[in-house]
């Protein structure tokens, strides 16, 4: 059964940092595409970043040069490293993950997605 775990979200200030974290379980982690994406209230859930099988990436525009994404194969895990927080990067974020393979074209869109986690709220106050 995938499981997908987030965590490292909470409060900062404009200007801070957070990492955040995803530790799946239930699969070969390395088979899969990941991505970021966020959601804040009444807004549609949107993606920041996104690895591929082979390990290539790719960072939405409304976050590149502040976002990172990447992980580590042997700990199962996907970070997201978030830098210079403004307060429109208030959202709750999700990690997602693609076992089906569907096209990297999609790579920022919802539905290439079949698994998600729970969550983790992040708040960026002025």
């Amino acid at each position: 059964q995938v499981q997908l775990v987030e965590s490292g979200g909470g409060s900062v200030q404009a200007g801070g940092s957070l990492r955040l974290s995803c530790a799946a379980s239930g699969y070969t982690y390395s088979r899969y595409s990941m991505a970021w994406f966020r959601q804040a209230p009444g807004k549609e859930r949107e993606g920041v970043a996104a690895i591929a099988r082979d390990g290539s990436t790719s960072i939405a525009n409304s976050v590149k040069v502040r976002f990172t994404i990447s992980q580590d194969n042997a700990k199962n895990t996907l970070y997201l490293q978030m830098n210079s927080l403004k307060p429109e990067d208030t959202a709750m974020y999700y990690c997602a993950a693609d076992s089906d393979g569907r096209s990297w074209s999609l790579r920022f869109w919802p539905l290439k997605y079949n698994y998600w986690g729970q969550g983790t709220q992040v708040t960026v106050s002025s």
